[in-house]
């Protein structure tokens, strides 16, 4: 029957990752791949992250299946820095491991699926793996606009789903650091949204990738906050693999926050099942570490420092281009210190994309999406160069 399987659309993003491994221009500027770069332009492996390898390596006498649920101790010691100090809010919040973000997404929607949610509300632009998951799942995505042209949230978007949503809808909602955008909720907004979500049948589903890489750790939980205080249910997916630089062990971890603690014994056998069925265990190793460095004090602090400075390096790139503006006419640049995280839209079109790639090295992806942190102390003056060329 494979004769009857068309071609599918190639994958941009890898595309565009061939495109800039064949070109031999030395002043290339990868600004596609959503990965941390230093200012030298490399993904490192986190000192404390090595440092619990090493404990791994010495201590560890087995590597036996965990279960379907994954590293327990991981997924608790997560807990803290994701919901705050009543990190099980009595009970009522639990959670398993997963391969990455992308199988917390995947286990959130199979889960909300069978919960009885038919569709899913999505803002755009938007990750671009959330729709397929969503759909592959079987469910309809209703998409929504996220963001105004100002570079500013918006708000009454998201509030009018809320609001409108019936029973059996969900709602997806970035956490921090939105993907691809940039653009944040502000506390007051985030109050909004949590009383609006309150007063609704609509089932929150919040994804958590990049937590610590926009404004602090405790920071970019608070929206995730406010909406828990406020919701007897919501589910959310998180991910280690860029805050712990741990992207091709693939760490994450799925929640589920219930009404009762007597719901949760449900929630959790029925996410235990799904993940059996779609990965039957996650991957032990980058989870073991991450528990390592959240149990061990020193660690822990050693790797605070190091997202303090991911952090740090990321705001420098946003204020540098925002102080920019002057030079580029024609495209928006200063509400870029506003934002958060790697990630910022451009509004460029396919031809100024194509000029920037040919005449100047500097790749990106057609959509206009930029990984701020392929922008260094050594090529950002050419990437403005670059862009005040192809606008004028």
């Amino acid at each position: 029957m494979l004769d009857r399987l068309q071609d599918t659309p190639p994958d941009a993003l890898l595309a565009l990752i061939a495109q800039f491994a064949a070109d031999e221009r030395e002043d290339k500027i990868d600004l596609g791949v959503g990965v941390y770069r230093t200012d030298d332009g490399a993904t490192p492996v986190f000192g404390a992250i090595k440092a619990a390898e090493q404990r791994l390596w010495e201590e560890q006498v087995s590597k036996s299946y965990l279960g379907p649920e994954g590293d327990r101790g991981f997924v608790h010691a997560l807990m803290p820095i994701i919901f705050g100090s009543d990190a099980t809010m009595g009970g009522r919040i639990e959670g398993v491991q997963t391969p990455g973000g992308t199988g917390a997404v995947r286990l959130a929607i199979a889960l909300a699926e069978r919960a009885g949610v038919t569709r899913v509300h999505v803002g755009t632009p938007s990750w671009p793996n959330h729709i397929p998951i969503i759909e592959d799942v079987g469910l309809e995505a209703v998409t929504f606009h996220h963001s105004n042209d100002d570079g500013s949230a918006d708000l009454d978007a998201v509030l009018g789903i809320i609001r409108q949503a019936r029973e059996g809808d969900a709602v997806l909602i970035h956490a921090c650091c939105h993907n691809p955008s940039g653009i944040d909720y502000t506390d007051e907004q985030w109050d909004a949204i949590a009383d609006a979500l309150a007063d609704s049948p609509v089932l929150p589903i919040i994804d958590s990738a990049y937590q610590g890489l926009g404004t602090g750790l405790e920071e970019d939980a608070a929206g995730l906050r406010k909406v828990l205080a406020k919701v007897p249910y919501a589910l959310i997916a998180y991910s280690c693999d860029k805050n712990f630089g741990l992207y091709r062990d693939r760490v994450g971890a799925f929640y589920a926050k219930v009404a009762e603690p007597a719901q949760m014994p449900a929630a959790m056998s029925n996410a235990a099942a799904l993940a059996r069925a779609n990965w039957s265990m996650p991957p032990d190793h980058g989870g073991a570490a991450v528990r390592i460095v959240l149990r061990d004090e020193d660690l822990r602090q050693q790797w605070l420092d190091e997202l303090d400075g991911m952090r740090q390096r990321l705001r420098w790139v946003r204020a540098t281009l925002a102080g920019a503006q002057k030079k580029v006419e024609g495209v928006p640049l200063a509400h870029l210190e506003e934002q958060n995280g790697l990630f910022a839209m451009l509004p460029l079109n396919k031809d100024q994309i194509a000029k920037l790639r040919e005449d100047h090295a500097v790749y990106m992806a057609g959509s206009g999406r930029i990984n701020i942190a392929g922008l260094t102390k050594g090529n950002i003056d050419k990437f403005i160069a670059a862009l005040a060329d192809v606008a004028g």
